[in-house]
């Protein structure tokens, strides 16, 4: 297990505490970590701990929302054929089911499309446009991509093929002649919120289309469900808008899923649990994502829009099998990768991790690329063969601008595109050797020692004692957390086990502890600690140690219980101190 640095954030301004202590009347931790997160007024604690949906902001404050609506209009009221294009990840997949199911009610002459990973590959394809041309295709809305489309935009225009973009990317330096293009992140576009996911800028387009037509917006608010699939599996920040979409989506999520959502949701084995955005991250966003990395996205927009729940669960059955293959795999790839830097000392000591073999499965090249960084913490880049070329999927470590450090290589590349954390690539294989070298010289310029060692925020120092019910209960309405928005984590120095700690799990590779503290020396708190089984022969025997930790409910045959969930563990400095000072003594005797 790699050590990690300890990282304790910045304390509240003490002045805005105890304001806040006195308006809330809430105790110190739950003031400190709201003023954390930038709420210093009864108002904003009001908007974060009560969401509403009538904070969301204007639609129209975002560049091109009128010419956008406008031009949906005009094909909707002339009957023109519109085709929704969507990326084949669980982003794209969601805003393209959200469209055909919201938009059918309004117009007929609708036709989606999802290209194919292998042999189209990531965005807007010469091919996607050809088809479009066949079926007689006036109006493309794209999703979750276009936004550097610039060619593919040129070429549909000659097919006389209009554009509206719904993308969330980071734009080039020359946006494509679309109708509109519509992307918060684009540099002249003032919309107060940046980090919608793509499905959230979609949502964006539909509610200004009812707010313009006079049209219910509940109708519409049933999609949210998809929204927050989207939101939690594009892993963007849950603050703001995000924040308001996700809350409500899992509300939706909860209680009245659509049919496929409810599909995987039992598949997955989360039936009857109060699901949250963990997991969607971890069980149902891979498996809508298994299609497109397996077979083809089409299948999980046919998934989402299935309005039988019968056809749902003969489509989520299938790509349950394909996140069982997609599983496989990852982890023979994996294996293989792992493999391959070890029996390599040079690439053992890099700042960077960028393998290539020519038979890796494209699909799930990016999972392979997260999971090395787990082994060797540093930006990742794993390639394979496709179509001719090698393409490329990044990971980057907390911190560090992936993106940036592509970008400086770009003009060895064929294509680049993405964001800070995670970005796809393609070049041609003369240039892979070279492509090595110089990304391996620009993250080593530019990355920082500490930046190549993971790390565990810390909100605060929490006594044990301190840890009550009220508390939890304020701590769960913080919830969803995500990106930005995290669980709360604490840490408590000088604890010990109470001597009925042990090693849990199929592989006895989990620790569960029952924890003691000076302060409260007789009440022991259960403690979990996932994957920290090999720390416990150094806290078997009343030794004391330091936690960091987050609080969490935990139910087991019915009963709940409040349980601290462990991140890391480290001896005790007191402890450091005296073996140092022992191992001192023997030294000089």
């Amino acid at each position: 297990m790699m050590e990690k640095n300890w990282i304790i954030k910045e304390q509240g301004h003490p002045a805005q505490v105890k304001h806040m202590i006195e308006v809330l009347g809430v105790e110190y931790p739950i003031a400190n970590l709201l003023v954390q997160r930038g709420i210093t007024s009864f108002d904003q604690a009001k908007a974060f701990f009560r969401p509403s949906l009538s904070n969301l902001y204007d639609p129209f404050l975002m560049k091109d929302m009128e010419v956008a609506v406008n031009r949906l209009q005009k094909a909707i009221k002339d009957k023109e054929k519109i085709m929704i294009y969507g990326d084949y990840d669980v982003d794209g997949t969601t805003a393209v089911s959200m469209f055909i199911t919201f938009l059918k009610n309004f117009t007929q002459n609708l036709i989606y499309y999802i290209p194919n990973r292998y042999t189209e590959g990531y965005g807007i394809s010469f091919k996607g446009i050809d088809y479009a041309a066949h079926e007689g295709v006036t109006l493309i809305i794209s999703l979750d991509c276009g936004i550097k489309a610039t060619e593919k935009v040129a070429y549909a225009r000659q097919k006389g093929i209009d554009f509206i973009i719904c993308d969330h990317h980071t734009a080039g330096k020359t946006l494509p002649d679309a109708v509109a293009v519509l992307d918060p992140k684009r540099a002249d576009c003032n919309y107060p919120y940046k980090e919608l996911s793509g499905c959230g800028v979609g949502f964006k387009l539909l509610q200004a289309f009812c707010m313009r037509n006079n049209i219910d917006l509940n109708h519409l608010y049933d999609f949210l469900d998809l929204v927050a699939v989207s939101i939690a599996s594009d892993i963007v920040p849950i603050t703001g808008e995000n924040r308001i979409l996700a809350y409500f989506g899992l509300q939706k999520l909860n209680t009245n899923p659509r049919s496929g959502l409810k599909a995987i949701i039992k598949i997955a084995g989360i039936e009857g649990k109060n699901i949250c955005i963990d997991d969607i991250v971890f069980k149902i966003g891979p498996r809508i994502n298994a299609a497109g990395r397996i077979e083809t996205g089409k299948s999980s927009v046919e998934l989402l829009i299935a309005e039988d729940e019968q056809e749902a669960f003969g489509k989520g059955d299938l790509i349950n099998d394909f996140n069982n293959t997609r599983k496989n795999i990852d982890a023979n790839i994996t294996k293989e990768a792992l493999d391959l830097i070890a029996s390599n000392k040079e690439m053992q000591s890099r700042y960077t991790t960028v393998v290539y073999k020519p038979d890796w499965h494209k699909g799930v090249i990016g999972i392979v690329a997260s999971r090395l960084i787990e082994t060797y913490y540093r930006p990742t880049i794993v390639f394979t063969d496709s179509n001719g070329l090698i393409t490329g999927s990044a990971r980057s470590v907390a911190g560090f601008d992936l993106y940036k450090a592509i970008e400086s290589c770009s003009h060895l590349l064929e294509s680049f595109g993405g964001h800070m954390y995670a970005a796809g690539l393609t070049l041609r294989k003369e240039n892979f050797v070279a492509f090595q070298k110089l990304f391996e010289k620009v993250v080593a310029e530019n990355i920082h020692t500490e930046q190549v060692i993971p790390s565990v925020e810390i909100d605060m120092e929490l006594r044990l004692k301190d840890i009550t019910p009220k508390l939890l209960r304020i701590i769960k309405q913080f919830e969803p957390f995500g990106p930005e928005n995290m669980a709360p984590v604490f840490f408590t120095e000088n604890v010990v086990d109470d001597g009925s700690g042990r090693p849990v799990g199929n592989q006895k590779e989990h620790l569960k502890l029952n924890l003691l503290h000076e302060d409260e020396p007789f009440k022991p708190y259960p403690a979990i600690g996932f994957n920290l089984a090999n720390i416990y022969p150094e806290i078997a025997h009343g030794t004391p140690f330091d936690i960091c930790y987050c609080i969490e409910e935990n139910e087991y045959r019915g009963q709940k219980n409040i349980q601290l969930r462990i991140k890391d563990i480290k001896p005790d400095k007191r402890t450091i101190e005296i073996k140092n000072n022992m191992s001192k003594q023997r030294e000089s005797n």
